[in-house]
């Protein structure tokens, strides 16, 4: 009812106040008009007059809304707050400019990591009015479940272009439609930002060229080669001090490397279920499908066992803090994703002299990439906020508004942050970690016109991959199916749990008898579990969807 009563209302003030947005507020002498234009005469005005010339916002939703009562805006988001009180002093400062823009400000309502789904989806099914802007992603928050649950509020066009007219005009109609469930726009992507986190194994390429792989590493085989001379020439150190929780990265990432297969988020750890580049709408399972190639991933993954790429107690190491002592050259690998290579790449150097580091990421043998999906970080309005035409406005200066988007990413100037000469991003020399750490995790509308470089990145070695990326990667192709799930869910459940206790074995080596066996093994167990009935559901679903 509430839905119904808000579109009712919208209707009503478009006809008489849209035609006058003229009338604007004006920040810097620019009004906006946004609300009358086409989207696409709007986005280009957005583009060029984003920013005035001292970099501040120039383009605020209409003057003409009813912004008399100063309302909090609370904005959701995973993490643990600090209690040193600094992210309290960047909010005071925000809040400042909030208010006199729209009169509103932020609170910032945590939902903790430990049990952080759970919780999560607990305080957005109170629907009580405690939150009104959620961080939410498709593939890590239960961004689709919710919408379906009615978790989140349907945003009309004509909402979005009132009351978040930047963000409207900077998203294209395409990356809008992968917003939609039902044909309604639920979420605003994080679709100007470049991230990558697809895995891969940073690596000590200094060593390697001694190696003998010249150009680095550039396939499994590679690592190998790489891990024996490790173990070789430098005893006193473990290749890889794993922890023994990447099994699934390690078994995803083999398919990747020698297959064409595009897996779906979210429905398993271990993406299990998805279509290949050449036929993307047929469900397929690979580690059913894949025989021979799981067979010599069980090999390989023996030989490392053999060589002493990890401890022998991998599965049960739980002290291992290998990226840390990557960085200081006490281990040769590091298995993460993209983004975690971009620090390993500049900060190792800084500390071991004559460190370089490279990536081999998983896909690079078969150029199988997938870009992140434009819904990995979105923001939604919850269904049960009292005031959502505001946490629009507030969202839409908070991601398009220099000064408000430095603050709530960055801190403020001079304490957490400030520029070099060259204009990148620095620590002032009076930061204190323990004092002036600020936690926002605003990673729901972060915007690549904005960023200020970091100066302790390698851009030249970041860039360089990114437009590596760039030229072969696909966008991933499943934003817009939401899986229903209820009828197969407990087979989902047990084939998870199958796929995890055998994939430890597998993935680490630590497996009893032939790699044939243990794979013969582990697929009768699978489909005991239904997976092929899993499989037959997700078809029909697809064939619904994209047929």
């Amino acid at each position: 009812m509430r839905k119904k009563m808000l579109s009712v209302l919208l209707t009503a003030s478009m006809i008489m106040s849209l035609a006058a947005c003229g009338k604007t507020e004006e920040t810097g002498g620019s009004a906006d008009t946004s609300a009358t234009k086409t989207p696409e005469a709007t986005k280009a005005e957005a583009t060029e007059g984003a920013k005035t010339e001292s970099g501040s916002s120039n383009q605020t939703a209409s003057s003409d809304i009813d912004t008399s009562e100063h309302v909090v805006i609370s904005y959701m988001t995973t993490g643990d707050k600090k209690d040193n009180g600094a992210t309290e002093k960047v909010l005071e400062q925000l809040n400042k400019i909030l208010t006199e823009k729209v009169n509103a400000e932020l609170e910032i309502y945590y939902i903790g990591w430990t049990d952080y789904l759970s919780n999560y989806n607990l305080t957005l099914a109170q629907m009580d009015g405690t939150v009104d802007l959620v961080g939410t992603a498709s593939d890590w928050l239960d961004a689709w479940p919710n919408v379906k649950n009615g978790a989140f509020l349907e945003l009309s066009e004509d909402m979005l272009k009132t009351y978040a007219p930047q963000t409207w005009a900077s998203v294209s109609q395409e990356h809008w439609d992968l917003c939609k469930y039902n044909g309604n726009i639920y979420l605003m992507p994080e679709d100007n930002y470049a991230q990558w986190t697809n895995h891969g194994f940073a690596y000590r390429l200094d060593w390697a060229k001694q190696a003998g792989l010249s150009n680095g590493v550039h396939s499994w085989q590679d690592m190998t080669t790489y891990f024996a001379w490790v173990k070789e020439n430098e005893p006193d150190i473990t290749p890889w001090d794993s922890d023994g929780t990447q099994y699934a990265q390690l078994a995803s990432g083999w398919i990747a490397s020698h297959t064409n297969y595009v897996a779906i988020d979210g429905l398993s750890t271990g993406g299990l279920w998805g279509g290949t580049k050449d036929n993307l709408y047929t469900v397929t399972c690979p580690f059913l499908t894949e025989t021979d190639s799981l067979v010599e991933f069980a090999k390989e993954m023996k030989k490392w066992d053999e060589i002493g790429v990890w401890k022998t107690d991998v599965l049960n190491n739980t002290s291992s803090d290998n990226r840390e002592d990557f960085k200081i050259g006490k281990t040769a690998a590091e298995q993460h994703h993209t983004q975690t290579w971009t620090d390993l790449v500049s900060k190792t150097p800084q500390n071991v002299p004559g460190a370089e580091v490279g990536f081999f990421y998983f896909g690079e043998e078969t150029k199988n990439v997938v870009a992140l999906s434009i819904t990995h970080g979105a923001m939604a309005v919850s269904a049960g906020s009292k005031n959502p035409e505001r946490a629009l406005m507030v969202y839409d200066l908070l991601r398009n508004d220099p000064e408000c988007y430095n603050l709530i990413n960055y801190g403020l100037q001079g304490v957490q942050w400030d520029l070099n000469d060259e204009g990148l991003r620095i620590q002032p020399a009076s930061y204190v970690q323990a004092d002036d750490e600020i936690v926002t995790n605003f990673w729901w509308g972060r915007n690549d016109d904005l960023e200020i470089k970091d100066a302790t990145r390698d851009w030249n070695a970041i860039d360089s991959l990114y437009a590596t990326y760039d030229g072969i990667k696909i966008d991933y192709p499943y934003g817009q199916f939401v899986p229903d799930t209820d009828a197969i869910q407990s087979y989902i459940n047990n084939i998870n749990e199958i796929h995890n206790s055998y994939m430890k074995q597998i993935a680490f080596g630590k497996y009893q008898g032939t790699a044939e066996e243990i794979v013969a093994e582990y697929q009768a167990a699978l489909k005991g579990a239904g997976i092929e009935d899993v499989m037959k559901e997700l078809q029909t679903q697809f064939d619904a969807l994209y047929k």
